[in-house]
């Protein structure tokens, strides 16, 4: 089956190891295989903040990071939330779809809130997902490459593309998610691997940065390293961390480093991580940000083209 993908980030910071084995990896293997739409969320950004932060900047970052890890412009189409009006105009048949109890039961919501940095949760927080849903159904995205944490927003955006073909006639597909065979990657120090806990090692950081971060990470008392995900999950995040890089079973890994202690383990963590991001940081550094604008301006008109064409169509099928 031709898929349409989608796929996208906020640009909220640096992109880091956990994007990367939770999504990135897929957008690169699926490139060329199907057609593939990759969303900068900007105005997605104040959703949980009270401002952008250094925006361009970020979105500047983000597209580097993107180029580096292997997307291609030429086989995909890299655009940004804000320069596509009609995609944002979907949001208010959209949210007509879905009850304030289903949007608060949404367990991605839930954690957002929690680690808001707002001084109070705004009303767009709770069109979060809706907003989501939007951004998957202007392309007619059928496959959805998403971490663990993004699959209720998934399955709202079947729910509302359900209930909007019942009510109006058929316009939407169903999409489906697809995840990583990686497993989900925890912060450094604990939690879920963030941008905003500053617990993630950047795809832009240097060797030095990246070890200092490493030679931070928790560990526990015990000499003799082993894989125990249940009981010692700080060694098991940087045993899987380690062996994500090295394509290798984290229990081989335990076993070599055996009564080497954290310093070893660290130590294997940082060679590990260090040669994988060496390709990407040499790429990155080789791109240049005048001509990665350029690529982004030319996805904005691929993008708006086909959200004007799917916005007519639901205009038409709402009667307007």
């Amino acid at each position: 089956m031709k898929h349409t993908v989608l796929t996208g980030d906020r640009p909220t910071g640096p992109l880091h190891l956990g994007h990367y084995f939770g999504t990135l990896a897929n957008r690169v293997a699926l490139q060329g295989t199907h057609p593939m739409y990759v969303l900068i969320a900007d105005y997605q950004v104040i959703t949980d903040r009270d401002r952008p932060g250094a925006i361009q900047r970020n979105i500047t970052e983000l597209m580097l990071d993107y180029l580096a890890v292997g997307l291609d412009p030429d086989q995909v189409t890299i655009f940004q939330h804000s320069a596509i009006p009609e995609l944002n105009q979907l949001l208010l048949p959209f949210l007509s779809l879905v009850s304030v109890a289903e949007i608060q039961r949404n367990p991605t919501v839930k954690d957002e809130i929690e680690h808001s940095s707002q001084a109070a949760v705004s009303g767009l927080m709770f069109t979060y997902p809706v907003h989501q849903a939007a951004d998957i159904l202007f392309c007619k995205g059928t496959l959805v490459p998403v971490g663990k944490d993004q699959l209720p927003h998934v399955e709202i955006t079947r729910l509302i593309a359900r209930r909007f073909n019942e009510r109006y006639g058929r316009v939407f597909p169903e999409p489906q998610a697809l995840m990583g065979d990686s497993p989900l990657l925890a912060g450094l120090g604990g939690g879920k691997m963030s941008k905003s806990r500053g617990n993630a090692i950047a795809l832009s950081a240097t060797a030095d940065e990246t070890a200092a971060l490493i030679r931070k990470a928790r560990t526990d008392s015990e000499r003799r390293i082993t894989f125990d995900e249940a009981n010692r999950p700080e060694v098991a995040n940087l045993l899987l961390l380690a062996g994500l890089c090295l394509g290798r079973s984290p229990e081989s890994l335990a076993e070599e480093i055996g009564d080497g202690g954290a310093a070893a383990l660290k130590s294997v963590v940082t060679e590990a991580v260090n040669e994988f991001l060496r390709p990407i940081r040499a790429r990155r550094l080789e791109l240049d940000p005048d001509e990665v604008r350029k690529v982004l301006l030319k996805g904005n008109e691929v993008a708006r083209e086909r959200a004007v064409r799917t916005l007519d169509e639901v205009r038409a099928a709402m009667g307007f």
